[in-house]
């Protein structure tokens, strides 16, 4: 029943009334990672994404779930889908781990005892850094030299906060290659959290807000550096198939969503790379809803062999998930780690002395599990590298 095709079984069964939806029936749906790894493997092209994304929806809509998983679900969407208030939990982060608060836990182990999860929200908790980093972008920056396109830039939530590095490279590297970027004010979430968790409403209203926010005509596309959120945006529409006027709305908006290393890579490079002093071991991790849910794998590698001096290597079983998955490593932390440090090993494996992915919750997945093994491996959005290059910057072992 946790294979594809068994959880497909189950929901004809569920439809048919064969089953009933209890909890042991919802426990599969839960234990699915949404990594569409089945759909890039299935022969036969079944739409499994849409599928699971179905069913989840009708879970959280029939299942009551017990009041412990419903009080740490509401948690995490009381605070990730909001970057205003996960700017606030920084405070809090950092206070709790200057304190010496955050060394006691973990030396007496004690939230272990209390809540897995909440312990997996300990360990998954960013490095200092990037708890006091921050970054305000100008919500228009021209283009330099000949623009050669007008895009638009989601910042994201979790990426706004705790990769704000991430975002204000995008806008460097988009602005040096000829680009014009536009950043509107008080981006609302895309959505793709939640309805990768069955909460449907709330992922349309998010969705709504967002494309309300966002002018494309006058832009050539919708920049997105976090995978499961261009994934989500590039089939936004699905989620109005009974409103046809946002239907409609939805799919213009959805048909100018391009990831920014997808984005580049059709632009081709007019900014010169300049070289590393020293050759750069790179291994590049592909983020499941960038490889298997929008096809995009070589582009970020074609970005990254334009690099002088960078060797680019590749992860064993690259295509298979690191454990994150949306908030499964939140939901499912048991299992989550057997996969991660399946995907750790992997890249230790490769000598690598940097970790690149396109994707936030890769990064904090990985680079948890690498802290736990008392390795320091830096972990870069390719796009950084790229920035890192035409600006003529060495690469901090800290990055």
């Amino acid at each position: 029943m946790d294979s594809p095709r068994g959880r497909i079984f189950l929901m004809k069964a569920i439809q048919q009334g064969a089953i009933a939806l209890s909890e042991t029936v919802a426990m599969h749906f839960d234990k699915c990672l949404g990594c569409m790894a089945c759909v890039t493997a299935c022969p036969s092209g079944v739409p499994y994404g849409t599928l699971i994304e179905q069913m989840r929806a009708e879970v959280e809509h029939r299942y009551r779930r017990p009041w412990a998983d419903r009080l740490f679900r509401g948690l995490v969407f009381a605070l990730f889908p909001y970057p205003r208030r996960l700017r606030a939990m920084r405070f809090v982060q950092l206070l709790y781990r200057w304190s010496g608060l955050q060394w006691l836990v973990r030396a007496t182990g004690i939230l272990e005892l209390i809540s897995v999860r909440l312990a997996q929200l300990d360990r998954l908790m960013p490095a200092t850094r990037r708890l006091l980093a921050s970054a305000a972008l100008p919500h228009v920056t021209p283009a330099q030299g000949t623009q050669r396109a007008r895009v638009a830039l989601l910042t994201g939530c979790v990426q706004s906060v705790y990769f704000a590095d991430v975002n204000t490279a995008t806008v460097r590297v988009f602005s040096a290659e000829g680009c014009e970027v536009q950043i509107p004010a008080d981006q609302p979430c895309c959505g793709a959290l939640s309805l990768h968790a069955g909460r449907e409403a709330e992922a349309k209203a998010f969705t709504r807000a967002l494309i309300e926010r966002f002018e494309l005509g006058s832009v050539d596309a919708m920049i997105v550096n976090a995978a499961g959120c261009g994934s989500h945006l590039k089939e936004c529409a699905k989620l109005f198939v009974d409103e046809p006027a946002w239907h409609a709305r939805a799919e213009a908006f959805a048909a100018k969503v391009r990831d920014a290393t997808e984005f580049l890579a059709a632009l081709g490079p007019a900014a010169p790379r300049r070289a590393f002093s020293r050759p750069l071991r790179v291994a590049y991790h592909d983020a499941c809803h960038l490889g298997h849910a929008q096809g995009i794998r070589e582009q970020p590698r074609t970005l990254l062999r334009g690099i002088p001096n960078l060797e680019l290597l590749e992860i064993p079983d690259s295509d298979q998930c690191c454990g994150s998955a949306g908030i499964y490593n939140l939901i499912e932390p048991e299992s989550a780690r057997e996969i991660g440090n399946r995907k750790v090993e992997n890249v230790l494996s490769t000598g690598a002395e940097l970790m690149a992915t396109a994707n936030p919750g890769c990064a904090l997945q990985i680079q948890s599990l690498l802290r736990e093994r008392g390795k320091a491996l830096p972990c870069l959005h390719p796009v950084q590298l790229v920035d890192a290059s035409i600006r003529g910057e060495e690469i901090s072992p800290q990055a």
